[in-house]
């Protein structure tokens, strides 16, 4: 019982009422920068360890 094409369409488009067109480019580029610095800590600790 996954999340189907029609409740992906609902939430974004709740999203965008909800943070308005101009908010979302800042979010996205907020959380993209978070997953690089979650990846490169990742990938730091994961070198520790193979030493």
């Amino acid at each position: 019982m996954g999340i189907g094409p029609m409740q992906i369409i609902i939430i974004l488009i709740v999203i965008l009422l909800l943070f308005g067109g101009k908010k979302i480019p800042e979010l996205a580029r907020g959380l993209a920068q978070g997953l690089k610095e979650f990846k490169k800590a990742s990938k730091e600790v994961e070198d520790e360890i193979n030493k």
